[in-house]
């Protein structure tokens, strides 16, 4: 169960780590990230670990049982701001968010993750949570199943495959990850499916564990707060893997580095300022990609938290 992390050097030099700061590593994952942030730190540096998966929280604390200067917490990244008032922490130097599922969830055959193993249909990176990829495909309705699988997955045979789900539980109830993936194969032609880049069910996978996490919400919801637990000159760094991600992360940094509404005026008169700016974007190496290929669709951005120097950057 080996756990790499992506665009690993490229994250630690983007947080532009103090040796005395304070970080939080809020999707700690398999402590890949965090090891090397903790490496960087010395005298009272600290860093914050958190992360919704029990699995992922014994996994990191065993990793980085050599560090005393750090704190692991269990909960989901868009509390991080009661988390850290909880131990007293009120601002910080740098923050991560690797919104990756992590290897061992993938390949823990009985998470339901991975359309290559035959599980229950499960889904949850937090196990506290009710709803299950397996209620979604059992209970929700043709539309919004079709709904789910065209906005989260992005498949252009989402109509399709939704219709093929809602007829063959009509017999018999959907229960496991290979049973799901014949019925989506069932629902892409031939033609098309032989030729389709990547494996029939990923879309549909991607969408289903986006629907039973509630990512996106909690993304969008989440940043503001980030950034604003951030110091002068902190940075937040973030790594999506699809698209969906990466538009609302580059958004959002795009309103905190030009968050004037006035447009169209001669003269600003909302008066919002800038909050920093966007450092350029980050994606894998030839040489990474073929060591993980997991990380190919990754993109690393950074946003750098500085009032006083907020020149704008282009943001692609």
């Amino acid at each position: 169960m080996e756990h790499i992390s992506v665009l690993l050097n490229e994250t630690i030099d983007g947080l532009n780590i103090k040796k005395d700061g304070i970080y939080v590593d809020c999707t700690l994952g398999g402590g890949g990230h965090s090891r090397e942030i903790l490496k960087h730190l010395s005298g009272t540096g600290h860093l914050y670990g958190i992360d919704q998966d029990e699995v992922a929280i014994k996994y990191a604390t065993d990793r980085l049982k050599e560090f005393d200067n750090k704190t692991i917490i269990k909960g989901n990244f868009k509390n991080t701001k009661e988390i850290l008032s909880t131990q007293g922490v009120r601002s910080v130097d740098g923050i991560l968010l690797d919104l990756g599922v992590s290897s061992f969830q993938f390949d823990d055959e009985t998470r339901g993750f991975s359309y290559r193993y035959d599980a229950e249909l499960d889904m949850r990176m937090d196990r506290g949570n009710n709803l299950t990829a397996k209620e979604i495909v059992n209970t929700y309705s043709e539309h919004d199943l079709y709904r789910i699988i065209r906005d989260y997955g992005e498949d252009n045979f989402a109509k399709n495959i939704a219709k093929h789900i809602v007829n063959y539980r009509k017999d018999k109830e959907i229960s496991t990850s290979l049973e799901l993936v014949e019925i989506i194969k069932g629902a892409i032609p031939a033609r098309v499916r032989n030729n389709k880049k990547g494996h029939p069910a990923k879309q549909t996978f991607q969408a289903l564990r986006i629907e039973v996490n509630n990512e996106l919400e909690i993304l969008g919801g989440a940043l503001d707060e980030l950034k604003d637990l951030l110091n002068d000159n902190g940075r937040l760094a973030i790594i999506t893997f699809h698209s969906l991600e990466d538009r609302i992360v580059k958004n959002k940094f795009k309103t905190w580095q030009n968050p004037c509404t006035c447009k169209d005026l001669p003269v600003c008169i909302c008066g919002k300022k800038p909050e920093g700016k966007s450092l350029k974007k980050i994606f894998p190496s030839s040489t990474e990609i073929e060591l993980n290929p997991r990380s190919k669709s990754a993109i690393l951005r950074i946003f750098e938290k500085n009032k006083e120097n907020s020149d704008a950057n282009k943001i692609a």
